[in-house]
């Protein structure tokens, strides 16, 4: 049951990733990874607010599963913003590689710890 719950998650966050990353790239454009951006910030806050609302008791560990390992996990990619962070040194663009390395770990974090009280009321 375990991985079906992983697996249903990662069926709904993968696509869910892809259709955000275009159509947020679509509308911002440029050399930016914007998509990734926001896609990896949103599924850290995701995750804050499932792992306050847990910590509360307020979340099954099948929730957990679906939601937490399966979803986030598979809506967020560690993969997708090292190539683009690759890409855009190797084409020279080393302020943007760096502003996204920055930008992407600072507001992850911080979305994550802003997600968590916020689940612990929601789970209380």
């Amino acid at each position: 049951m375990t991985l079906l719950l992983v697996a249903l998650g990662a069926a709904v966050g993968a696509p869910l990733r892809y259709l955000t990353d275009r159509a947020v790239q679509a509308r911002h454009g440029g050399a930016f990874p914007w998509g990734t951006l926001v896609v990896n910030v949103v599924g850290c806050l995701a995750l804050g607010v499932l792992v306050g609302a847990a910590a509360a008791g307020g979340l099954s560990p099948g929730v957990g599963l679906f939601l937490g390992t399966g979803l986030c996990g598979a809506f967020t990619t560690y993969s997708t913003f090292s190539y683009e962070t690759l890409r855009l040194l190797e084409d020279g663009a080393r302020l943007y590689a760096a502003a996204n390395v920055a930008v992407t770990v600072v507001t992850g974090v911080l979305a994550a710890f802003a997600g968590y009280p916020i689940g612990r009321l929601l789970g209380s």
